[in-house]
């Protein structure tokens, strides 16, 4: 199984700083659980560009879902 970037990042801030911290802390928690959302997201996105012959490329797709907010 795949590592989460959520996870990654954990990892590394905690091999950086020597501070330990739990994967299952409800803020980490949270952020798996939205970058989770967000990939299920991308994948419908992606399946419905399909279906309705509708092609949005990636970096456009990424600009409008994350960058103007």
């Amino acid at each position: 199984m795949e590592q989460s970037a959520v996870e990654f990042l954990v990892k590394e801030i905690c091999k950086l700083t020597g501070i330990s911290i739990s994967i299952n802390e409800p803020c980490i928690e949270q952020a798996k659980e939205m970058e989770k959302q967000q990939i299920m997201n991308a994948y419908q996105q992606g399946f419905n560009n399909a279906y309705f012959n509708n092609p949005l490329y990636k970096e456009q797709y990424y600009k409008e879902t994350f960058r103007n907010k």
